[in-house]
């Protein structure tokens, strides 16, 4: 695959554009067409896409990689099958009283040509998600894949290739420039998933050309434990999604919130759940992933360091592999706001642990921070939850879990604030990704003729009668 450049763009995006003008939408047995055909090349291609997750990482579960990018990704389009024909049904509206002859619905209008960028942590599922609920809307696509996995970029590039022409779906790909370039077209909406910062780009560029966006990005999900939950199964389920895909996770647990006197049956917990995940260690492990390059290695190493210096209690929780940036769990304590890894999103297997006096001191804690795409909330107590979620700002929600409401395709997934813009998935996918256009039928009979000129007595009454 060569790298796109600012013509190629342009030319795709036009291609498409005429493509979508003369076609005019799909019908709902083609969509469903072209969704099963892109879930039976990606199952074709299964052993090809993990192969390459793994080249790409270095070190990357096959196992894991199936259940978090495929399973995800099948569960979706398979849901998005079963309930297209629902979504693309005209929605009755109601008229008022003075047009009871008249007839209103809403129609979901496909918006035209579509552009997806996709990040890196997860670049199967972040990628053809997003191209599937596209493809359900009766959209057209372009898709960019992130740069720093090349390997698995070209698989879905050869699934792209196979299913579909290229006036319908293209790839493309290219460093940091194409994806500025990429994100100044005038698309009809852009769906991006990565960081906050690369998002804010993203909507600036899209701004000029008064380009929707729907925002997917991230920062510090936070775990609030209640007084008295179980050590050992909040430590399992926080273990599990911290040390999914290592923790390059959007919706990962970034930092727990646990009441004082609790703190220390906590973490021991926390280290025997770690201990059973992989009890043969990190590097080198079938069963756990490496950081996606030195770059980041070395970012996370800096926040454990900067951590240390100011006073953390760190616990390294297994080996390390520099040369394999391999990075085995690490548990802090003693943390205290002002250290970088409070600071910046994490996004690795590195997991702050804070102590409260008070619910009502965590909820000050996490309100004091940009809202975050996920928060998890581990206790038993029906009111003290109810004040948490109702006191906070967040994403999603998962109650004595972690990561779960992500797999849960009735329910729109998105941010808020430095987390996003916007939702997709399910239904919030397919209404994301489509114009609500209202349409009214007026009928022989209305109430309308009697309010234009010549105006009269009755016209006064009429109106007296609507204005009460």
């Amino acid at each position: 695959m060569s790298d796109a450049t600012a013509a190629d763009l342009n030319r795709i995006l036009d291609r498409q554009r005429a493509a979508f003008l003369q076609a005019w939408p799909p019908d709902l047995k083609q969509r469903r067409t072209d969704l099963r055909r892109l879930k039976a090349e990606i199952l074709q291609r299964r052993t090809e896409i993990v192969r390459a997750l793994n080249t790409d990482f270095g070190q990357r579960s096959e196992r894991e990689s199936a259940i978090v990018e495929l399973i995800p990704l099948v569960q979706s389009i398979n849901y998005m099958i079963a309930h297209l024909g629902h979504w693309m049904k005209p929605e009755r509206r109601h008229v008022s009283a003075y047009f009871q002859c008249g007839r209103a619905w809403v129609v979901r209008q496909p918006v035209g040509v579509v552009g997806i960028i996709a990040p890196w942590n997860y670049p199967v599922s972040l990628a053809l998600v997003p191209l599937a609920t596209a493809i359900a809307a009766g959209n057209r696509a372009m898709l960019k894949p992130s740069e720093f996995t090349p390997a698995t970029s070209a698989v879905i590039d050869e699934i792209v290739r196979a299913t579909f022409p290229a006036d319908q779906i293209s790839v493309v790909t290219g460093n940091g420039d194409v994806g500025a370039a990429f994100s100044a077209l005038p698309f009809d909406h852009i769906l991006f998933t990565g960081s906050t910062a690369v998002g804010k780009k993203v909507a600036e560029a899209a701004a000029r050309n008064l380009t929707p966006v729907t925002l997917e990005l991230g920062g510090k999900s936070p775990v609030v434990i209640a007084p008295g939950f179980s050590m050992q199964q909040v430590a399992e389920r926080v273990a599990f999604g911290k040390l999914t895909n290592a923790g390059q996770t959007c919706i990962a647990p970034d930092y727990v919130l646990v009441h004082e006197d609790d703190r220390d049956a906590f973490a021991a917990a926390y280290q025997d759940a770690v201990k059973k995940l992989h009890p043969g260690g990190y590097v080198g492990s079938p069963d756990y992933t490496a950081i996606l390059n030195q770059h980041h290695y070395e970012r996370l190493s800096g926040l454990i360091s900067n951590a240390e210096t100011q006073g953390a209690q760190v616990i390294h929780l297994g080996s390390d592999s520099t040369a394999d940036h391999v990075l085995a769990p690490v548990l802090l304590l003693d943390v205290i706001s002002q250290m970088a890894v409070m600071q910046e999103e994490i996004f690795g297997p590195v997991l702050p642990v804070l102590a409260y006096r008070t619910l009502d001191e965590a909820i000050t804690f996490i309100n004091a921070r940009p809202r975050a795409l996920a928060l998890y909330y581990f206790g038993d107590n029906r009111a003290e939850r109810d004040r948490v979620l109702k006191n906070t700002v967040s994403g999603n929600v998962t109650i004595n879990g972690t990561l779960m409401h992500y797999v849960q395709d009735d329910l729109p997934f998105g941010g808020v604030g430095d987390s996003g813009i916007g939702a997709y998935h399910g239904k919030e996918g397919f209404m994301a990704l489509t114009h609500a256009r209202g349409v009214y039928r007026q009928g022989r009979f209305n109430a309308a003729t009697l309010l234009q000129p010549p105006f009269s007595k009755l016209t006064d009454v009429i109106t007296s009668l609507i204005l009460r």
